[in-house]
């Protein structure tokens, strides 16, 4: 799929992924666009800390060619090359907390990796307090369109936000999404967990898999984290070949709690892997 496809499937998201997100504080400015309080830097020279060649084309988009290297939000064995050129109208833009510090992330869909079905997204980290600089980048994608996803942060604390992510791509009737879960440690992206969900829309129902994120204090230095899955079937009430089913609605969770000894956050199930495992026998 290429750029311009992307950017209007996005749009066409928009109305059911990012009109919360934006109230939470996603942007999309144009990369010309001055950063506050940085009158002398702009969006694109930010940008170009990732893709050092980035510039305008005559097409009104951004072009240029590899980013810098980069690891994969899943570990070396996941993700694919990136695309020997980008192209974008822009950049998601959020600005977050993280060891009670002021961050600016950037997120990057570069397009279709050559040799991954998965595309390919940077997720990029930046002090911009002082002299703007880049602490991090990774790539996020783990299918082929890739965005922030309401509502983007999660607070875990005063000083602290999780990031949230997506990446989808549908076919006539299914819609696959893979979620995650992302935190910000020593000024580095750190994977909290990866949630796979189905969508199916069929002659006879309409099965769906949502997800809620809260929050919950009393643990230190990171709050607890509950993700919920609402995974709801309606049927259509059309006449079909095949009888409808039950209408009905579950909710799955899992909880990830902060493990000092790890450290890191530990979840109390494995309800997400088995759902994940269920849904792939409906591919």
């Amino acid at each position: 799929m290429n750029l311009l496809l992307r950017f209007v499937l996005f749009c066409l998201l928009l109305p059911c992924l990012g009109a919360t997100a934006g109230a939470q504080g996603v942007g999309f400015p144009d990369l010309g666009t001055a950063l506050p309080g940085h009158q002398d830097v702009t969006y694109l020279d930010l940008a170009r800390m990732v893709i050092p060649d980035l510039k305008m084309g005559t097409d009104g988009f951004y072009g240029g060619t590899l980013p810098i290297e980069m690891r994969h939000i899943e570990g070396p064995d996941s993700g694919g090359s990136p695309p020997p050129t980008s192209s974008l109208p822009n950049a998601a833009v959020l600005g977050i907390k993280a060891g009670g510090k002021n961050r600016l992330t950037m997120l990057f869909d570069l397009g279709d990796s050559p040799d991954s079905a998965e595309g390919y997204a940077v997720l990029a980290l930046y002090d911009i307090t002082g002299k703007p600089k880049l602490l991090d980048a990774v790539n996020v994608a783990v299918d082929r369109s890739t965005y922030f996803r309401d509502p983007g942060e999660l607070s875990i604390g005063p000083g602290d936000d999780v990031l949230i992510t997506m990446s989808t791509h549908f076919n006539s009737n299914q819609g696959y999404v893979a979620t995650p879960l992302i935190m910000v440690r020593n000024d580095r992206f750190e994977l909290i967990d990866m949630i796979h969900t189905f969508d199916e829309n069929v002659c006879a129902y309409r099965r769906t898999q949502n997800l809620a994120f809260q929050t919950s204090g009393g643990d230190q230095p990171y709050a607890t984290i509950k993700v919920t899955v609402t995974d709801a079937t309606v049927p259509s009430g059309e006449s079909c070949d095949e009888p409808p089913p039950k209408a009905s609605s579950d909710d799955i969770s899992v909880t990830y709690h902060w493990d000092k000894a790890a450290p890191r956050y530990a979840k109390d199930s494995d309800a997400f892997e088995r759902l994940s495992a269920d849904n792939a026998k409906r591919f």
